[in-house]
């Protein structure tokens, strides 16, 4: 199999980078979903950051629900800052002054109380320079998705394998009951002209070509010809996306398989015989596994 096959919607991918101010750590799961999902968790005062790293995951990942979790780990000091607020600080100290003038309270002013009254000192996110911060990020993150990929083609390579050979097994059920068919109406002409005899106690001569005219009607109504042919079709164009397409090819996939399902109900209803409906159940039970792992296909 070449670059760029199929990919499971399902992975983790971790990756690290350091800018020597900063070491950030990204984490992506991804599970199956509809359409492109992601979500990023992340300290708040990095919150710009975050259309850069949805983008880095989307070059990855077409399809899928994303979690992305950054850990930030600040190497120096850069990244906060101790703010002063003086007019704040001020107005504590006049209140105190008068506090103390009217009640002619004892005791002083000083810098341990103005110091913790409430936000005279706080401590602020001093983001410096936000495009160094979101490209040390977005490196962080083009790692973890480079690492998921990976897992995600490693697992896309499995369900291949596996779809793959469903698809042969069907295709043997669909030989084996082209095999069958035939057989079927030469079975009923036989068990028709039995029956007759029967019943007539051979008293009666039935013409032989009512006989064939009564055959060729159930021929008609349990003829699964068409059904079959597309269906063994169906399997082909399984084939042939998981061999010769790049993903994402889900979708596709999803909509082959209705088409499938709707084959097998039509094949296992027209068919009037006990063999072809056993065959056929078994065919079903590899379509719905065919369907379930589809699910997971990006």
């Amino acid at each position: 199999m070449g670059e760029n096959m199929i990919k499971s919607m399902t992975g983790f991918g971790r990756g690290e980078y350091s800018d020597g101010k900063r070491s950030i750590t990204a984490e992506i799961k991804t599970v199956n979903h509809r359409y492109a999902d992601i979500t990023v968790k992340m300290p708040k005062r990095y919150s710009f950051a975050e259309e850069r790293i949805k983008a880095a995951v989307k070059e990855k990942m077409k399809r899928g629900k994303a979690e992305v979790s950054i850990v930030v780990e600040n190497i120096t000091e850069d990244d906060m800052s101790v703010r002063l607020n003086t007019l704040m600080a001020g107005q504590y100290m006049e209140n105190l002054r008068t506090l103390k003038e009217t009640y002619g309270l004892s005791g002083d002013i000083d810098i341990g109380l103005v110091a913790n009254m409430p936000d005279v000192m706080r401590t602020v996110p001093e983001v410096e320079d936000e495009e160094q911060v979101s490209l040390a990020m977005e490196n962080a993150v083009a790692a973890a998705a480079a690492k998921l990929d990976e897992m995600r083609e490693r697992e896309g390579r499995k369900l291949s394998e596996d779809l793959l050979m469903r698809g042969e097994l069907v295709r043997e059920t669909v030989r084996k009951i082209e095999t069958r068919a035939p057989m079927v109406v030469k079975d009923y002409t036989e068990k028709l002209r039995g029956r007759i005899k029967e019943l007539t106690e051979d008293a009666v001569d039935i013409p032989e070509e009512r006989i064939l005219v009564e055959a060729a009607v159930f021929a008609d109504k349990s003829n699964i010809t068409e059904e079959l042919v597309r269906l063994d079709s169906h399997m082909e164009q399984l084939k042939k996306i998981l061999t010769s397409e790049a993903s994402p090819v889900g979708k596709k996939l999803d909509f082959l398989v209705q088409e499938m399902n709707r084959e097998a109900n039509t094949i296992g209803s027209k068919a009037n015989d006990l063999e072809i409906t056993s065959l056929m159940l078994e065919a079903k039970s590899e379509i719905e596994k065919i369907r379930e792992q589809v699910q997971n296909i990006e």
